[in-house]
């Protein structure tokens, strides 16, 4: 059980999640200086990037915006993820989440955002919320 308090940061950033197949060569449009994640697997290549860097021709799904757990965290540290994704999934609220060494990140329709905050400042363990 997460016995810890969480700063929420929440970002201006819109990002978009694209798939490509898995032996696709990284796109230079991802950028260097803006979020971007990239994870390879025998089964697909898939890009978290800012949305003002995709080119038109690239499918995608756009118009997600991202609350950053601020971390660090210990890696025997458990519950960060459950004690945020179990309220929203229980609102039918559905995630996107990017893990890094020092923290997660959780991925929401922008749509979404507002009331998916609402929930997580009722339900959970929340200390702060920044804007950013």
């Amino acid at each position: 059980m997460l016995n810890h308090k969480l700063t929420l940061q929440i970002s201006e950033l819109e990002l978009a999640i694209c798939r490509f197949p898995p032996d696709a060569p990284l796109p230079n449009w991802i950028g260097e200086n803006s979020f971007s994640s990239v994870t390879r697997t025998s089964d697909e290549l898939s890009i978290v990037c800012c949305e003002d860097r995709l080119p038109g021709n690239v499918e995608a799904e756009r118009n997600w915006r991202m609350i950053k757990i601020k971390g660090p965290f210990e890696f025997s540290l458990t519950g960060i993820l459950a004690t945020l994704v179990t309220p929203l999934s229980d609102a039918g609220i559905p995630i996107f989440a990017i893990s890094t060494y020092d923290t997660d990140y959780l991925l929401l329709k922008g749509e979404q955002l507002d009331r998916a905050i609402g929930i997580l400042e009722h339900t959970c363990i929340i200390e702060n919320r920044l804007q950013n």
